[in-house]
Formats: C-alpha cells, sequence, structure tokens
C-alpha cells in the first residue's frame, strides 16, 4: 500500500488501471465434456447457481501455472462438466446503511492470503481515482492517481493533494475494483466521471493542511453487495488506541523497489494519539521543533504494515460499537513507509462540518453516511 512520498509532493503513479487479456481456453484444456467456468456456476465439477466458493488466491498469482492441476487460467475459472440448466450470477443482497464491512467477501472467500489482500467486497466503500491521459496516435488510458471513499453513491471523500492540479473533466472514479488485472470478479465495478469537486478553502499543499477534498460525480453509483458507503464520524469523536483499516491499491514498499498492487490491500494500524505522534515525527528529518496540526489524525508506527506512496486519499476506517465501521481518516503523507513513525491522516471528524455543509450546498442528502 502507499501514501504520498515523504516529501509530501503529489506524484502520480503512471500505472494503467486498463485491464490485460487472459489466455483462452485453448492454452489450457479441459477435459472432454467440460469447459472452463467462474468458479460460482460449478461445484465439485457441475453447475451450481448459488455462488458458493473459496478461492486459493497464491493460485490465482502463480507464474508458473501447471496446466495439469490447473486447466484453466486465472483465479475464477475452473473446469466444469455440462448440464440443460442455464446457470445464474447468485443474488445477494445488498447491506443497508453505511460501514457495513464484509469480512468473509462477497460471492466468494479467499485462501492464502500472504500478503495482506483483502477479500471480494471486504471495504465497500474504497474508491480507485485515475485521471484520463491522451498518449500516441489519441489513445486513452486512465492512470491511478489516489484512493478515495464512497460517502454517497454520488460522492467521493478524498485529499486535497490528489486533485488539486487535475482539471474534473479528466477525472475518473472507480467502485468495487479487487483485482486490476481482471474482469472476472462475480459482480463487475462500476465507473463514473467527475462533474465537479470542491477543495477545502485552507488547504495548504506545502504543509498539507486541510487536506480534504470532495468529488461530485456526474451519476451516482449503484449500490451493490460490493458497492457501499462509509460513515462519517461526529465532530467531536475521538479514536485513540482503535485499531482500525486502510485499503488501497498502493506501493508495498517505500522507493523504487516498491510495487503497486494488482489486489486491493488492507492494512490493521492503531490510532496513535497526538503528541506522542508528534514526538515519533520529531525524531525524524521534519526535525524537533515540528508541530502536528489538530486537522490530523496518526495510525501505524509498528514496524509492520503501513499505508504508503499512492496510497493518498485512501481512508482509513474504524469500528464502532454497532459492528459498523465510520472514517476516522484519509491518508496524508508520511515519512517513508512501514517503520516505526506513524504515518499521518486527515482528522475527518474535524471537517464534519464542513463536509455537511458542502453537501446541502450541492443538494446531497447528509443523511446516507449517518450510522443507524
Amino acid at each position: 500500500m502507499n501514501k504520498n512520498d515523504d516529501n509530501n509532493k503529489y506524484n502520480p503513479t503512471q500505472v494503467s488501471t486498463d485491464h490485460i487479456q487472459t489466455p483462452t481456453n485453448e492454452t489450457y484444456p479441459c477435459q472432454f465434456g467440460s469447459e472452463c467456468m467462474p468458479y460460482y456456476q460449478c461445484a465439485k465439477g457441475t453447475i451450481i447457481t448459488d455462488g458458493e466458493g473459496v478461492l486459493d488466491i497464491r493460485f490465482g498469482q502463480e507464474e508458473n501455472i501447471d496446466p495439469q492441476r490447473h486447466p484453466c487460467p486465472g483465479l475464477f475459472n475452473t473446469c466444469c462438466s455440462l448440464r440443460a440448466e442455464t446457470p445464474n450470477i447468485p443474488k445477494i443482497p445488498v447491506n443497508v446503511g453505511c460501514g457495513i464491512r464484509n469480512i468473509n467477501g462477497v460471492g466468494f472467500t479467499i485462501s492464502g492470503a500472504m500478503d495482506g489482500e483483502a477479500q471480494f467486497g471486504e471495504f465497500p466503500w474504497t474508491i480507485a481515482i485515475t485521471e484520463e491521459s491522451r498518449i500516441y496516435n489519441d489513445q486513452v488510458i486512465k492512470v491511478y492517481i489516489c484512493g478515495g471513499s464512497l460517502i454517497e453513491p454520488g460522492v467521493v471523500l478524498t485529499a486535497a493533494h490528489c486533485v488539486h492540479k487535475i482539471s474534473p473533466k479528466f477525472l475518473r472514479v472507480r467502485a468495487g475494483e479487487w483485482d486490476t488485472q481482471t474482469r472476472n470478479e462475480i459482480f463487475q465495478h462500476q465507473d463514473r466521471t467527475v462533474a465537479d469537486y470542491v477543495i477545502h478553502p485552507d488547504f495548504n499543499s506545502q504543509n498539507m493542511h486541510n487536506d480534504v477534498a470532495l468529488l461530485f460525480l456526474t451519476q451516482p453509483f449503484e449500490l451493490a453487495p460490493h458497492i457501499n458507503t462509509i460513515c462519517l464520524p461526529n465532530s467531536g469523536d475521538v479514536f485513540d488506541h482503535a485499531r482500525c483499516f486502510a485499503s488501497g491499491w498502493g506501493k508495498d514498499l517505500f522507493g523504487k523497489d516498491g510495487k503497486y498492487q494488482v489486489i486491493l490491500k488492507r492494512v490493521e494500524v492503531p490510532i496513535v494519539p497526538h503528541y506522542p505522534c508528534q514526538q515519533k515525527l520529531r525524531q525524524t528529518k521534519v526535525g524537533t521543533y515540528f508541530r502536528l496540526n489538530r486537522t490530523f489524525v496518526c495510525a501505524g508506527g509498528e514496524g509492520h504494515g503501513d499505508t504508503c506512496k499512492g496510497d493518498g486519499g485512501s481512508p482509513l476506517a474504524c469500528p464502532v460499537s454497532n459492528g459498523r465501521f465510520v472514517q476516522t481518516g484519509i491518508v496524508s503523507w508520511g515519512i517513508g513507509c512501514n517503520n516505526t513513525t506513524p504515518g499521518v491522516y486527515v482528522n475527518v471528524a474535524k471537517f464534519r462540518q464542513w463536509i455537511d455543509e458542502q453537501l446541502v450546498m450541492n443538494n446531497f442528502d447528509t443523511n446516507s453516511y449517518l450510522l443507524q
């Protein structure tokens, strides 16, 4: 995972989100009388319709797959004998209300995850933000720049540093993404264009104070089992010492050796109180007189698991007493990645009133992200 670099500069990655083609069935033939089909249409070799499945993510990531053991390409396909009935994608109900984490995934559960991979649909509020870019011969690609969160079907919350240099007409947002290299998930992602955005008037790109922005979409997302909103905290809420989850597609390591993630990753980190975090930061290059602004909240610093470059704008969500999650932070900046210095996030509770005001001004319903 990744957040903005340690110089706090906006630095989009030239990584296309366009999907690559998977091998054809002819490359990995099944036995006579069967064919490669999506896992959710097959159980014990015959077609099913209820969507059961536990997929070993290690198989999906192997480079040298044994065609004898795994005749079908990719994580989602399996050999299946045919039946007369037409299989259907299972009907999975949409969760009602914000902040519902799908702990066991949606439609299937992955096993073998060793690098913090999230379940499919586990964090249904996580958004990928891309910039539309023209390259040679007028070919258009989408370049991933940051993460975000869905707080209302037509509104995305993100960091101001992600978008303040980009015209809204070039921004695209995607909900329901999981594996960026395939379209074979049980439920498809959705893409939307951005009509306009609003950046906090006191945003400072030099010190990242007030690093918050709202993207207003031309068309709202359709809520689905893998696409839903995140709840927001009240203005005075404090989450010190809570263990929370950040999710995104950023780098696994800081610097040139780090790689952007193909599958959505998650990291569990503790909220670090203000003064201990400030003391930790003063031991770094920001210096002994550094003052941590109250618009920030800190998390992490355990030396294992962190947000990193490319995770800017991504949500930090904490559980509350009713089992729901609220968005405590927005990935903003940090000193390196995956070390004992906590990462620094926008303190969403400090901006709750401003967010409400902006949604009312743009005719959106502020009740969508209230805890029910």
